[in-house]
């Protein structure tokens, strides 16, 4: 047999039957690798040893580990053996064909999830032991979850973090500043708001090894008295006795230097349980700031430990209970959840109390430190500390503060210059401590840690590189199929491929995700089986996803769009849920998806709550069964929900002046959705009429993204988008244009390089809360008013006629492209169904206050003379629209004192705020005709800013958005307004 020149393996010594096997297999690869066959082969696949037994009548072929990078399943296997044994030709008919990457055949290789036909792989299941109750179980939750992540403990993380350079002598990025984010900070902008609820609101405890919580106030209280706040003791005849046989938490000398562990450094108190609660412990903090805390709680965990230590957290919203498992936990920071508090010292809303009641009578508990906010960083490195908020920093300084142990898990290299080393490998070993024996650090695999059975972990990257056109570089998965100790098994024996099936399942529902939603283009790169740390070294199942490269534009215009944040966090939650529930041959649900057409309106002396369900094409077990209903007072918290079973609810009584707020989340087995948006309601005495109120900004975005020849990033000098809340990952403004801008360093990074001066700062969003703003402006006026979103009117479930005035908030709402070619645009602003309703509302007599910063240039800007939406514009909203970005100032002149007496300027936000959005763009538009008079100017140019018709249809029309001016100037504004409208004369009539 002729062997061609080159050909890449030394085979001229054997036989003419596995020369000929060779031959095949290697024009196999080549086909396979240059897309000829209808199945994936990976390109870097290679052949390693051909097993050729004759008198068996079997063949055994051994590609290269790499062979194993793609995804298997049971028809992809079927067909590559089939082609394959069809190559070999009629002699090789009747013999048996293996497949292997390096030593295991292609059918391992298929996840458990995905099979069918073959038999579940028992190894690769976890053991059958008893589950000790979770950690942390919230009591206040009125619904129980059966078929979602309940019982499951999880640990998750975002990328990199801001670390101490010691060659340097400073701290900094561990990547560069592109495309406006650095990816420090880019995945944590997909767990915090997205994953870490999701995998909650399924019934999971997470865990993270960096700070969650973006508070940057911290307030610790401590049972030694340390801190800002208070311990009171109600004791009864109960004996609290402090100890340190065991120690506990103390604060001690801040900053922290290198080794100190402050849950060495103090002691904790102990009580016995009791059937009946016969002491409580109850810390007051002294809250610096009104805001959101996240709530943390620290106890001993003993041989003798209750698992339903009973602790209640007293917010702006009532109290909520939770069940803390003490025998597991102790001694590190536990997190409870977060709640909003009022600033100072407040016991009956700003307090935690925990009582010895428990059904463990003969039991003990234990009382340390409780933990309110994130904070800053507290960790000094050469006498410097981060001076950002510890939610930025990485790893390894977190950890410290966590109480873990230092040569163990965080300074593995016991070496105080390498920080950036011990950060990524400290990840690893933080989940093998929190699962402790024998599954501990690798350094000691013995060592008690503290017994949390986590189920899977996940280090969430994203990748570098650049394809230079507008194509993806994609999704890749790295797993490490050989632990630290070189073995593929786990520590109790469970094969490791384990983690080889969560990482495969993890990225194709990623991936398929994507390919539905956003672009049938994206790439699903490799499944690397690699040393990677944050992959090999966790003890438990565990995946390193490298989401997409922030170095590369067509990446970074998905990655930067809170849509599709929220989607890929989804996929992500599913994944874990899949794959979690085949591990534990448990029957899954999906959680819902956030419900929508929600409404607030009045009904006899009470307010009627109205929603649909929103059906989730991707995933057909998530469908609402029930729905939790939230109410919040005033400016105050929301409750924990009251459960319903239909999409409404109604609340009787609703006093005169209060303020109620509504929220909507749905429910099934599996959990609990996001919330709708907020709507408000307020019944006045003796009120003259009721406004309604439509929401009409739900746009989320990323910002203008353009590419043309060479030049390709974002203009946000265009558009900045809109932020889903609050953005923490935008670093700057774009810099570097030219895509050909080559990588220097971190500091010279190429194309995309952007600014630094917005890495500090929070930036708001759309809230989805701004009723509540325009209504207490109306109720401060002596009016009633309820609220109702935008897709209630275009659908029809509430007339605008059945209200004398309405007041449109638009906010930032604007027409922004779908992200997937065969998908219609988001966000219009005025859809068709929209424009009839207000045609025909003006038209009958009703008055109209509208504002938002965008909505005359979507009706009007680049469209055609005849288009209706610019007939709408001019003939029913009367207005001509002049310009958009219109202003930079945010002050605006009022040039009609008698329609808003007493006002000279008013001014809308137009800086970054972590309190309110910017608004970078306002509209400028005067009226259609002789009836309409411009009211407001933009005082540094001129330009109408606001206008006045007093026909029959009377309205007002605004180019910024009220909800953005001060709470006094927006008073002020709505009650001249509702003087000029006076709804109380001007009722619409009726046919």
């Amino acid at each position: 047999m002729k062997i061609p020149e080159k050909f890449p393996y030394e085979i001229a010594a054997l036989n003419s039957e596995t020369q000929r096997v060779y031959l095949a297999t290697h024009q196999f690869l080549r086909d396979g690798i240059d897309g000829k066959f209808p199945f994936e082969v990976s390109r870097i696949a290679k052949i390693d040893t051909i097993r050729f037994d004759e008198s068996a009548k079997k063949i055994d072929i051994v590609f290269n580990k790499e062979f194993g990078f793609i995804p298997f399943r049971e028809e992809n296997v079927a067909r590559m053996r089939q082609t394959l044994q069809a190559r070999l030709g009629k002699k090789f008919a009747d013999f048996s064909l293996n497949l292997f990457a390096e030593k295991y055949t292609i059918e391992q290789l298929i996840p458990n999830f995905y099979r069918e036909q073959l038999p579940p792989d028992v190894t690769r299941l976890p053991k059958s032991l008893p589950e000790p109750p979770p950690v942390v179980r919230n009591l206040s939750k009125p619904f129980a979850i059966e078929n979602g992540l309940q019982n499951r403990h999880i640990a998750v993380w975002g990328s990199h973090g801001w670390y101490f350079d010691a060659a340097e002598d400073r701290w900094k990025w561990q990547r560069a500043r592109v495309y406006q984010i650095v990816e420090d900070l880019l995945p944590t902008s997909f767990v915090q708001p997205y994953l870490l609820p999701m995998l909650e609101n399924a019934g999971a405890n997470v865990f993270m090894p960096r700070e969650r919580d973006l508070q940057r106030n911290e307030v610790i209280v401590d049972v030694a008295g340390e801190g800002s706040g208070q311990m009171i003791f109600a004791t009864g005849d109960t004996v609290l006795k402090a100890t340190t046989a065991q120690p506990g938490f103390a604060i001690g000398e801040l900053p922290y230097s290198d080794r100190e562990n402050p849950f060495r450094q103090g002691s904790h108190w102990q009580f016995p349980a009791s059937p009946t609660e016969t002491a409580t412990v109850l810390w007051v903090p002294e809250i610096p700031e009104s805001g959101e805390y996240a709530v943390y709680v620290s106890y001993r965990s003993l041989p003798n430990s209750v698992a339903d230590a009973r602790y209640t957290v007293n917010h702006r919203g009532g109290a909520t209970e939770f069940s803390v498992n003490q025998r597991i936990g102790g001694g590190t920071w536990i997190y409870l959840g977060t709640f909003p508090f009022e600033k100072g010292i407040n016991p009956d809303a700003g307090s935690v109390t925990l009582s010895n009641e428990s059904e463990s009578s003969n039991g003990v508990i234990t009382a340390d430190a409780l933990r309110f906010g994130g904070g800053m960083g507290i960790v000094s490195r050469n006498g410097k500390t981060s001076g950002r908020p510890r939610y930025m920093e990485g790893s390894r300084y977190y950890l410290q503060t966590m109480g873990m142990p230092d040569t163990l898990v965080y300074n593995l290299t016991e070496d105080w210059q390498n920080d950036y080393v011990d950060d990524y490998r400290s990840r690893g070993e933080w989940v093998n401590y929190l699962r402790g024996a024998p599954f501990g650090p690798n350094k000691n695999r013995m060592a008690n840690g503290l017994n949390i059975p986590i189920d899977v972990s996940l280090a969430f990257h994203t990748d570098a590189g650049s394809t230079g056109d507008s194509s993806t570089i994609g999704t890749l998965m790295i797993v490490g199929v050989e632990g630290a100790d070189s073995t593929d098994l786990f520590p109790d024996g469970v094969s490791r491929l384990a983690s080889r099936d969560f990482g495969d399942v993890l990225q194709t529902q990623i991936v398929d995700d994507i390919w539905q939603n956003y672009n049938p283009q994206f790439k699903r790169r490799s499944i690397w089986d690699k040393d990677y740390s944050e992959a090999f070294r966790p003890n438990v199942p565990a995946a390193l996803l490298e989401l997409l490269s922030h170095h590369n534009f067509a990446d970074m215009q998905l990655a930067l769009d809170p849509r599709f944040r929220f989607d890929v966090s989804r996929s992500i939650y599913k994944a874990m849920l899949k794959f979690l529930a085949t591990q534990n041959g448990q029957d899954f649900v999906v959680q819902p998806l956030p419900v929508t057409h929600f409404s607030a309106t009045f009904s006899g002396d009470g307010v009627l709550l109205s929603w649909r369900p929103q059906t989730d094409p991707l995933e057909p077990t998530a469908t609402p069964e029930k729905y939790l209903v939230y109410r919040r007072i005033g400016d105050g918290g929301f409750d924990n929900g009251v459960l319903v079973e239909a999409p409404e609810f109604y609340l009787p009584n609703l006093p005169f002046g209060k303020i109620y707020s509504f929220k909507i989340a749905a429910v099934n087995s599996g959990g609990e959705s996001f919330p709708s948006e907020i709507l408000a309601v307020c019944r006045m005495e003796n009120s003259p009429a009721t406004m309604l109120i439509v929401n009409g900004f739900d746009r989320i975005s990323a910002p203008a993204g353009f590419q043309v020849q060479y030049l390709q990033g974002f203009a946000d000098f265009w558009d900045e988008g809109v932020p889903d809340v609050r953005d923490i990952a935008t670093v700057g403004s774009q810099i570097e244009f030219n895509s050909g801008a080559r990588f220097i360093s971190n500091e010279s990074p190429g194309r995309g390089a952007s600014h630094s001066n917005l890495e500090t700062q929070m930036i708001a969003g759309n809230t989805h809360d701004f009723t509540i703003a325009h209504g207490a402006a109306i109720r401060d006026a002596g009016y009633s008013f309820v609220s109702v979103s935008d897709e209630a009117i275009w659908d029809s479930l509430v007339s605008l006629r059945d209200y004398p005035v309405v007041d449109l908030l638009l906010g930032e709402e604007k027409t922004t492209p779908a992200m997937h070619p065969g998908k219609p645009a988001d966000f219009e602003v005025f859809p068709q169904s929209l424009r009839t309703k207000i045609a025909d509302f003006l038209q009958n007599g009703g008055s109209l206050i509208v504002s938002g910063a965008h909505f005359a240039s979507d009706l009007v800007e680049g469209k055609e003379r005849e288009h209706p939406d610019i007939a709408f514009a001019k003939d029913v909203l009367k207005i001509r629209w002049v310009t958009n970005h219109a202003a930079r100032n945010g002050t605006v002149t009022v040039i009609d004192s008698t329609v808003f007496p007493g006002i000279s300027n008013v001014q809308f936000n137009s800086e970054f705020s972590e309190k309110i959005y910017r608004v970078e763009a306002p509209d400028a538009f005067a009226p259609a005709d002789s009836l309409g008079k411009v009211v407001m100017r933009y005082a540094e140019n001129g330009r109408p800013a606001a206008i006045f018709f007093s026909d029959n249809s009377r309205m007002f029309a605004f180019g910024f958005p009220l909800e953005t001016v001060s709470i006094t100037e927006r008073k002020l504004l709505f009650k001249h307004m509702l003087h000029q409208l006076n709804p109380g004369h001007f009722p619409p009539s009726q046919e």
